[in-house]
């Protein structure tokens, strides 16, 4: 008898299969999406694009201040994510 378990098997791989990612996660996956076209737009585009930098910045301040932003504020309404620590 094989002591392997397979991928199917195995209740960690099962459990990460259903496991959303956490609210800051998903925040800072778009924050940092938003600032590295911002910087690529400035630089091919125009230098206004930089004031999406300053959008983001803005929003993260808030999400640190006030614990909402209103990115997190949708996500958690219409997406269903939660905090780390509400789960």
């Amino acid at each position: 008898m094989s002591s392997a378990i397979s991928a199917e098997q195995s209740p960690r791989v099962a459990d990460r299969r259903h496991v959303q990612w956490p609210l800051e996660r998903v925040l800072f996956l778009m924050a940092g999406t938003v600032t590295g076209l911002s910087a690529m737009l400035a630089a091919a585009v125009s230098s206004w694009f930089l004031l999406l930098t300053g959008f983001v910045a803005v929003n993260q301040l808030a999400f640190v201040a006030f614990g909402n932003c209103p990115s997190s504020w949708l996500l958690r309404r219409y997406a269903g994510f939660k905090g780390a620590g509400e789960q």
